[in-house]
């Protein structure tokens, strides 16, 4: 609570609030009863981890006015009393759509400088990163651009003959502008085609931005107007440099056509490229215009042409035209054939991407010839699936214009490489857009319009259609009140948001589609979905199930068409021959759409944003604990543990993983997540990890070398060696610890103590005794790595099948199973003998396990009585053998079993090593010592005593973190 100093006295009449400390300027003070020891006062610590947040919105009710609802792992928590509700709400929507992006979204996670360390993080990063981003997705800019700075102005509108008010929003290579008072009117000028930026001689506090094609735009009332003018000149003096290859193109804008501008770059770079693209769009070489044979449809395509021709010539043509209410409309009523590329790229941003970027597709298309990867495999298949009714899909032009596109965007961007849909959408854009045109707006689709659509998760699919579920009960609650379950929708509109409804209308009819969403973006596509449920309300409210739902939109989609497509029939997928036949009225998608925007046009960008970011954290958790049921229903059928408890283990599991991406940044653990990979593989850890679960979770953590027993079961339970385990692994070691017999933890401790997983371990530090270093855990842990390269290179790729590869072999995988489950249970006699020095360490962990626990005299005694056994049983072996041998050893293991001191045992065990060295090495086989501490009933009641997991198990969670945090 923050107070003005002369207000305290007020305050304190009642005695409710208690002076802390004050200065002039500060008084700190508490409420009476609270933070007192011994008192009343009730305080309550509550953490929650943003990764474990899977919804956060803003509530009012009748007890909190205005409150911040958080849900976390099933539990719900409403904080209220807030002094800035709103800016709390957006710093902490922004902190859990970070963290959620950087644990479990890899696949779409850029390092970026604010963000690059999570201890760095400030709240004006956070707000400047989310900026950039609405900025970059609001004017369809290249991801690389940050918004740097805003000015409120006024844009003068030549045409209008009027000022419009709004924003002035500046980045490394572009001004941008956009309207507040309703006009809609938006302007992107790149900096690469600014000549100069000027002041007016008068008081406006104008700025005179000039480009080339002999156009200026007049920015007034633009506050510290001289600055912007010594910025803007500095920015363009550094990019004409780098961009007057690109502009030397563009000022014959005015003549050719944005759409041509690029052709001199791409054709000089085509030229060394052993493989030539296509420079011509699929439409005009397979249905080229015919001028003499004009129907009513040429005739009303014609008049589109000069309706754009006519806008063009008020708002300019290319890249930095004026974008205004009329443009919208234009779109709308559907872009032309002819202009449909230039246009689609105009609106998209890709023109800028292409510009900026000469020579690189036909770069990537030669380095991608010839890649045999499973990306390619896929597009190999799914090649003559898309739009094989169409003749330029038919022929190997349009197929092998396909394959060069999606391979090179493959090649890339590997993290996406390939996903279906893709190809469908590909196809429509070689049919307008000339092909390296196509592969920028491929670029641009996948990577800024689309984000996280085409993914091996489809994440953005999946988001936007939480987000159109919403939308739905917000405009259409008769339908949500009808449907019992809101599933139905996601489903049925799936293909419509990953294809643009191209897989569901009609060729003709879903090009119009795909016009709106390069103006508007995903705003139209859920408009058009909303449009598309209030046309079929009655049908659908009369549906008794969801199959005749889909059957009845089937139907629908059937008979949208489009009167005014002049495409030949050869070429238009809506069926008229059935139109006579058919009692369904038919539809037209210019109707259709106009619909759309007339009834749900009123839906802001700014909302969109904010439901993607809520509904994220959604989906993501709800992906996340499909995950984890999946892991859990595999290992349960292997291990003891109870399915509750295997739930806890693997939240603690996945946590450590968590906190070490968040507290140790060099540690490169964020790349062992993949979920690409099956269930199992997606979460591993490393040795570090490992250790830091181990000494929260193993009863045998309290042995004083315990480093060293979490290294050796580090090591056993890496069987590939590639220096990681997955949930599966740490579960069964655990389970042993905890469910095992005594023969079953013996056993595990036996093999603790011979390769691979037993390596001497000693520390450089002696003062530190047992313990390692992170340095010297991870350099013991990756020992085994280096012996037997070829041989462990082989068993490598045999156990895990994504190694070496650059593919995931599914058959590898089905075959590993099938291993698995033939694999009998390890016979006790394959063991191999455990040599001298390895059980003088066996022994000395023994001794360490049991130290300080009730019956430790006892146990101590056993274990000597069983040392002093097995020695003269080995010496009378080697006797037998070798009548010769002598037994010098015999007499001091003799005097070990002496006494139940644990220090002079040890000794005895040390001094009698170095006299066994000398003579030929001893070792012991599994039985021998099994059968000689079966004898010991101290030593089997110690190992065969209940263990409470679930105690252990809530001390580790409120430790994981507390140990790095010091709360």
């Amino acid at each position: 609570m923050w107070l003005k100093p002369e207000e305290v006295l007020l305050k304190n009449a009642l005695k409710l609030w208690l002076m802390e400390r004050s200065n002039d300027y500060f008084v700190l003070q508490r409420r009476r009863g609270y933070g007192e020891e011994g008192g009343g006062g009730l305080t309550v610590k509550l953490i929650i981890s943003w990764d474990a947040v899977s919804k956060l919105e803003k509530t009012s009710n009748v007890i909190l006015t205005e409150s911040i609802h958080v849900c976390s792992q099933g539990e719900d928590y409403y904080f209220s009393m807030f002094l800035h509700t709103n800016q709390t709400y957006l710093l902490m929507e922004q902190l859990a759509n970070y963290a959620v992006r950087r644990l479990f979204d890899k696949e779409t996670f850029d390092n970026d400088p604010i963000l690059d360390d999570p201890l760095q993080i400030t709240k004006r990063g956070l707000e400047n990163r989310a900026h950039s981003e609405q900025f970059i997705a609001f004017f369809r800019l290249p991801k690389e651009e940050t918004l740097k700075e805003v000015h409120e102005c006024f844009l003068w509108v030549p045409f209008s003959h009027f000022n419009t008010h709004g924003k002035m929003c500046i980045s490394e290579n572009y001004i941008c502008f956009a309207s507040q008072d309703g006009s809609l009117c938006s302007v992107i000028i790149p900096l690469r085609e600014v000549l100069a930026a000027d002041k007016t001689d008068d008081s406006s506090q104008s700025v005179i931005i000039s480009i080339k094609g002999k156009t200026a735009f007049r920015f007034s009332e633009v506050k510290d107007s001289e600055q912007l003018i010594a910025k803007l000149r500095l920015k363009c003096g550094t990019a004409s440099s780098q961009c007057d290859i690109s502009t030397e193109v563009a000022i014959t804008s005015d003549s050719t056509g944005p759409s041509d501008n690029f052709e001199v770059q791409s054709l000089t770079c085509q030229k060394e490229c052993s493989k030539a693209v296509n420079t011509e769009a699929l439409m005009t070489v397979f249905h080229p215009q015919n001028l003499e044979t004009l129907n009513s449809k040429m005739l009303k395509e014609k008049m589109k042409e000069q309706s754009w021709n006519i806008l063009f010539s008020e708002c300019g043509r290319g890249v930095t035209m004026f974008r205004t209410r009329k443009t919208r409309h234009l779109v709308v009523r559907g872009i032309p054939e002819t202009l449909r590329g230039e246009l689609w790229m105009l609106f998209s941003g890709a023109v800028n991407d292409m510009a900026t970027n000469p020579g690189y597709y036909a770069e990537v298309v030669e380095k991608s010839l010839g890649t045999c990867n499973l990306a390619t495999e896929e597009i190999e298949r799914d090649l003559r699936r898309s739009l094989p009714e169409h003749p330029a899909f038919q022929s190997d032009t349009g197929i092998s214009a396909l394959r060069r596109v999606l391979t090179a965007y493959a090649y890339r961007n590997p993290k996406i490489g390939y996903c279906q849909a893709m190809n469908i959408l590909t196809s429509v854009l070689l049919l307008y857009a000339k092909e390296e045109e196509a592969f920028w707006l491929l670029v641009a689709v996948c990577e800024r319009m689309l984000p996280d659509y085409f993914n091996r998760r489809i994440i953005g699919a999946l988001v936007d259609q939480a987000v159109f579920e919403e939308l739905i009960r917000d405009h259409l609650p008769q339908l949500t009140e009808h449907m019992t379950d809101m599933t139905f929708f996601s489903s049925v509109s799936l293909s419509w948001f990953l294809t643009l409804f191209i897989s569901v209308l009609p060729i003709e009819s879903a090009v119009n589609v795909v016009d709106c969403f390069f103006y508007d973006g995903i705003k139209a596509i859920l408009q058009l979905g909303l449009a598309i449920l209030d046309y079929n309300l009655d049908k659908l409210l009369t549906c008794k199930d969801d199959a005749e739902a889909v059957t009845a939109l089937n139907r629908f989609f059937d008979n949208v068409t489009n009167k005014d497509s002049p495409l030949p029939s050869s070429v238009r997928q809506g069926s008229n021959e059935s139109d006579e036949k058919s009692s369904h009225i038919k539809v037209d998608i210019t109707d259709l759409i106009r619909e759309s925007n007339e009834k749900y046009g009123n839906i802001r960008y700014e909302d969109i944003y904010s439901m993607r970011c809520q509904n994220r954290l959604y989906v993501i958790q709800t992906l996340e604990e499909t995950t984890k049921q999946n892991v859990l229903r595999v290992v349960s059928q292997d291990v003891k543990l109870k399915l509750h408890e295997l739930d806890e283990l693997y939240v603690i599991f996945k946590k450590e993983l968590f906190l070490s991406c968040y507290w140790c940044l060099s540690c490169p653990v964020l790349k062992h997540h993949d979920p690409s990979l099956p269930y199992l593989e997606q979460y591993q850890i490393d040795c570090q990890q490992f250790r830091m679960l181990y000494h929260l979770l193993s009863p045998w953590a309290h042995s004083a070398n315990k480093d060293s027993l979490a290294l050796w079961t580090f090591r056993l339970l890496d069987e590939n060696s590639d220096c990681l385990i997955n949930f599966k692994e740490f579960s069964s070691a655990i389970d042993i610890m905890y469910n095992g017999s005594f023969t079953e933890k013996l056993k595990l401790l036996f093999k603790l103590h011979i390769p691979p997983a037993y390596t001497e371990v000693k520390s450089k530090d002696s003062s530190k005794g047992d313990e390692l270093s992170m340095e010297e855990l991870l350099y013991f842990s990756q020992l085994h790595v280096s012996k037997a390269t070829n041989e462990k290179e082989s068993n490598s790729g045999k156990n895990s099948p994504e190694k070496g590869k650059g593919k995931i072999d599914i058959q590898a995988y089905l075959s590993q199973w099938q291993d698995e489950l033939l694999k009998k249970e390890e016979n006790i006699k394959d063991l191999p003998r455990m040599n001298q020095s390895q059980f003088i360490q066996f022994s000395k962990t023994l001794y360490n396990l049991f130290h300080e626990d009730p019956e430790e005299e006892a146990l101590y005694q056993a274990i000597a009585i069983v040392t002093s056994l097995l020695l003269r049983m080995e010496e009378v072996g080697r006797k037998l053998h070798s009548p010769t041998s002598s037994a010098k050893a015999v007499p001091g293991i003799v005097c070990a079993s002496g006494g139940p001191n644990e220090r002079k045992t040890e000794s005895h065990l040390e001094k009698n090593s170095s006299s066994l060295r000398e003579e030929p090495q001893w070792s012991f086989a599994f039985e021998q010592i099994l059968a000689s501490l079966l004898n010991e009933p101290a030593v089997v009641r110690f190992f065969e005593k209940p263990i409470d997991l679930k105690v252990k198990l809530e001390n580790a969670k409120t430790s994981q973190l507390r140990s790095r945090t010091k709360m």
